[in-house]
């Protein structure tokens, strides 16, 4: 089974603006974790796999209002950098999904 690259940063565009609250960067990438596990753990189902992303965008979605009692937005550095995000993961396990289809749940 193939491990994650302990090199990538998740989300680091948006870690290095201040613009975004660390604390709220963290649960975002808490948000991504469970779908690196699963395809670490070799799942190669795209359904499978596509609800644990249905899930984690979701979970993104809820981190709106959050953000934004904090002065911050999922705004479009923040969407490329999610979206970038989950491309690499995609491509490190070399999953056949498109991004669009990936990251079809959002509402950001």
């Amino acid at each position: 089974m193939k491990k994650f690259n302990e090199n990538y940063v998740l989300l680091e565009e948006m870690e290095k603006d201040s613009y975004f609250p660390d604390f709220l960067v963290e649960e975002v990438r808490g948000t991504l974790r469970p779908v690196i596990r699963l395809l670490e753990g070799g799942e190669r189902d795209t359904k499978v796999i596509q609800e644990k992303l249905d899930e984690a965008v979701r979970g993104i979605n809820d981190l709106q209002e959050a953000f934004e009692e904090n002065d911050s937005d999922i705004e479009t550095v923040a969407r490329e950098c999610i979206g970038a995000a989950v491309i690499y993961i995609l491509a490190w396990f070399d999953i056949p999904i498109d991004i669009e289809e990936a990251i079809r749940e959002r509402d950001w």
